[in-house]
């Protein structure tokens, strides 16, 4: 029998400053498929997430609102968990990087960069608004490219030509905020020396890592790595800088510092200890995040986590983004869609469903679809595999009591034929595979529906109850099975079909069991149909809420 793995796993921290969409859910729908099914190969694994809070745009957006920054994340919390909760994406611990175990973690890994010797501090010239009195962070100020001269461009890079810059190097500068010149002032701010770990990285990123994404990394490394500014000036919502007054931690630095503070937070709950779930080699430790945070967490994370003593992680799983009809997310065509919009239109399950059969371990951007979005979970989810327990469950209890009874030859030969695919599928789940695993368990589903066709029970009713109840018993298990391999994906579904067979909680190997002299329950709801015009409604409701949006931009208040 192989040794249980204690597992953590973490998806990116989600920013307090906004809903959850559809694009987000590609990451957290990928972790929660593959900590589901370690849990179900009886693997102890957690997984661990917070809402990332810190930061000048919660500040500002807490000052428009005329409420505390405390209050802010406080709703982003609440909504955040709501919404991940009707997604059936379950967290082992959800926190916030707000918290004092984020707080004590971040200052010892600080103090470990100062006794190491790996802070410096220099002066550095910013844009200072001083109609806000503040100093003004990249993404507050707008102006002209000075690369291209594109204008209304952000302050450290170009949309348009793709320049990288310092926002004292922007064109015509302007507050974000207010539209105020700013001047510019210096300040002195702290940096940690990445290039001191140019060498440990070299060699850590190929073996932690896919090889592309290292690859991508390494081209940083033809010259210097630049040392990283870990310090933001007052005000600002985050923690201070212990020994610095008006200093706080650049967010980046304490965000993924939430990782820990959140395990921590499940230890001290579940009485076990922290080093064991972290630090431990017998414990693994995975990150899945998104390609545009790749660098933070591929170059600074791990030297922040070595140069601290604390164990980097085994793997970092990065994937790419979501497009809808081959396209960027868009607002104005009704495709920047929220979590709860979704919610609010169509089941869960379906987009649970559809991801899976697209998600795969490359960084490449996953395509949402909506006619292949359609047709997969109708022709699939609900024609091929459903039919199989609606058809058969329906029939068994309306003619022959709701009892199972010995499988026939034939049946027998299909069930074991899904049975011995059990490892296949584990094994492209386990790789991330999980749209390989899909396919597998569609052409499961096709022979079980080919073997229902040639059985033809509605026809042998008549004439051979006994023949038939073997035929919808195999029909059955065969369906049973599926609905074991689908569970990571389709919690809910699994849990409906539990029921169904008077069983609780499967996990992997349950697939490897047959039932026979098996009395179910009646029927229930599985899945239906898509209905194209639930489509249109969560596009036309989208393209609301940006009005909504619009308006709230101009008030500076919710509406």
């Amino acid at each position: 029998m192989n040794k249980k793995r204690t597992i953590v796993a973490t998806s990116a921290l989600p920013y307090a400053n906004g809903d959850i969409h559809l694009g987000h859910l590609v990451e957290y729908l990928q972790t929660d498929f593959w900590t589901r099914f370690q849990k179900m190969r009886g693997n102890e694994c957690l997984y661990i997430c917070a809402d990332d809070t810190h930061g000048t745009p919660i500040m500002i957006r807490a000052r428009q609102e005329n409420i505390t920054p405390e209050e802010l994340i406080a709703r982003s919390h609440k909504e955040h968990t709501r919404d991940f909760a009707d997604f059936e994406i379950e967290f082992d611990n959800y926190s916030s990087t707000n918290s004092s175990i984020n707080r004590d973690f971040s200052n010892q890994l600080f103090a470990a960069m100062q006794n190491n010797g790996h802070i410096e501090i220099r002066p550095v010239n910013q844009n200072y608004c001083e109609h806000d009195k503040m100093f003004l962070p990249d993404r507050f100020v707008k102006g002209t490219c000075p690369n291209c001269k594109a204008e209304n461009q952000y302050g450290d890079s170009c949309d348009q030509c793709g320049a990288t810059y310092s926002s004292a190097e922007i064109i015509n500068p302007k507050c974000s905020t207010c539209g105020a010149t700013p001047s510019i002032k210096s300040t002195e701010h702290l940096f940690f020396k990445l290039n001191s770990f140019k060498d440990f990285l070299r060699d850590w990123l190929p073996k932690h890592t896919s090889r592309d994404n290292a690859n991508k990394m390494l081209e940083w490394f033809d010259e210097d790595l630049k040392d990283w500014d870990i310090s933001r000036d007052a005000p600002y919502f985050g923690f201070e800088i212990p020994g610095f007054k008006d200093k706080f931690f650049y967010v980046w630095l304490d965000a993924p510092v939430g990782y820990m503070a959140s395990t921590k937070e499940w230890c001290a709950r579940n009485n076990r200890s922290f080093d064991e779930m972290w630090n431990s080699k017998e414990s693994e430790l995975y990150h899945f995040i998104g390609k545009d945070i790749a660098r933070f967490h591929c170059l600074f994370w791990p030297a922040n986590l070595h140069n601290g003593g604390f164990k980097t992680p085994d793997q970092i799983f990065v994937h790419g983004f979501l497009t809808i009809n081959s396209e960027k997310m868009s607002k104005s065509k009704g495709t920047f869609i929220k979590a709860r919009t979704y919610l609010d239109n169509l089941n869960p399950m379906y987009l649970r469903f559809y991801y899976a059969t697209k998600l795969n371990s490359s960084a490449d951007d996953l395509d949402l679809n909506f006619d292949d979005f359609v047709s997969k979970v109708n022709s699939d989810l609900t024609g091929k595999i459903t039919n199989l327990a609606s058809r058969g469950a329906q029939m068994l209890n309306k003619n022959l009591n709701g009892k199972m009874c010995k499988i026939d030859d034939d049946g027998r030969t299909l069930i074991q034929t899904a049975q011995k695919r059990s490892e296949t599928i584990a094994n492209y789940f386990e790789a991330r595979e999980f749209s390989k695993g899909l396919v597998e368990i569609r052409d499961l589903a096709d022979l079980a529906n080919r073997y229902f066709d040639e059985k033809a029970p509605w026809s042998s009713i008549k004439t051979d109850p006994e023949s038939t109840r073997a035929v919808l018993s195999s029909t059955l298990n065969l369906f049973r099975v599926l609905a074991i391999y689908l569970k990571p994906v389709l919690p809910r579904y699994a849990s409906a079909v539990e029921k169904l067979f008077n069983e609780k909680n499967y996990t992997w190997n349950d697939a490897q069991t047959i039932l026979e002299d098996h009395t179910i329950n009646a029927y229930e709801y599985l899945s239906s149909r898509i209905d194209k015009k639930q489509i249109a409604k969560i596009i036309e409701s989208t393209k609301e809420d940006l009005g909504k949006d619009e308006k709230i931009k101009a008030t500076g208040r919710s509406v």
